[in-house]
């Protein structure tokens, strides 16, 4: 049987593999931040397959929710493309739902079949794209260009992590992201589900951290 996705079971596989660190990280922005998630450290069939299962949980609830015909999903290159593959596995294996996957390559095939999507074809199609985490959403912008330049449409965006981080405004760029494509940004796990682990934990030196950084950016 699949391991059911839960929050708490996420994070302390995360914990285990490396992928999410406390300490002092010094992001993008120049924010030293006391968390950091390496979603390219999902690297056991163990911690791949639960987030797949956490990603198609919520993907086979959209489905019945909109009684959606097909299911189209599509994996942001590099990190995405094996969420998306394992994803369409997790949906047939847990699910039943026979989804189309494909991807994107950073540099066009100039040779075979050329271009630069792999996969099932989104033409015409309303897609679901499943990434790690949205920073400044600029990756995420390239993939709805690409969907634009192919005749698609986004039905959604799927991530693992949301840190629900202001970004140049008062919003974080899944809020602004959500607004500006009028579709679901949903997140598996947050910020605000590390600080509730890490309180059930008794950590009370890095839930102070973590409390101190979500007062000053976070929305």
């Amino acid at each position: 049987m699949p391991t059911p996705f839960t929050t708490q079971a996420f994070i302390q596989l995360a914990l285990d593999n490396q992928v999410l660190k406390f300490g002092e990280f010094v992001l993008k922005s120049g924010r030293i931040s006391p968390y950091f998630f390496n979603a390219g450290l999902l690297a056991t069939g163990e911690a791949l397959s639960l987030l797949a299962n956490g990603y198609a949980a919520v993907l086979a609830e959209q489905v019945e929710k909109t009684n959606q015909k097909e299911l189209v999903i599509f994996g942001a290159a590099y990190k995405g493309i094996p969420f998306v593959a394992a994803t369409a596995q997790a949906l047939w294996t847990n699910h039943g739902i026979n989804a189309e996957w494909g991807y994107n390559r950073k540099e066009a095939k100039t040779h075979g079949e050329g271009g630069t999507l792999v996969g099932a074809s989104v033409k015409g199609k309303a897609v679901w794209v499943l990434d790690d985490v949205i920073t400044a959403g600029t990756a995420m912008r390239e993939v709805i260009d690409i969907m634009n330049a192919n005749e698609a449409t986004v039905a959604g965006i799927l991530v693992a992590l949301d840190r629900k981080e202001k970004g140049q405004n008062e919003l974080s760029a899944i809020q602004e992201l959500t607004a500006e494509l009028t579709v679901p940004v949903q997140a598996l796990v947050d910020i605000d589900d590390i600080i509730s682990y890490l309180d059930t934990k008794g950590e009370q030196v890095q839930l102070a951290k973590m409390q101190h950084y979500r007062e000053q950016y976070g929305v």
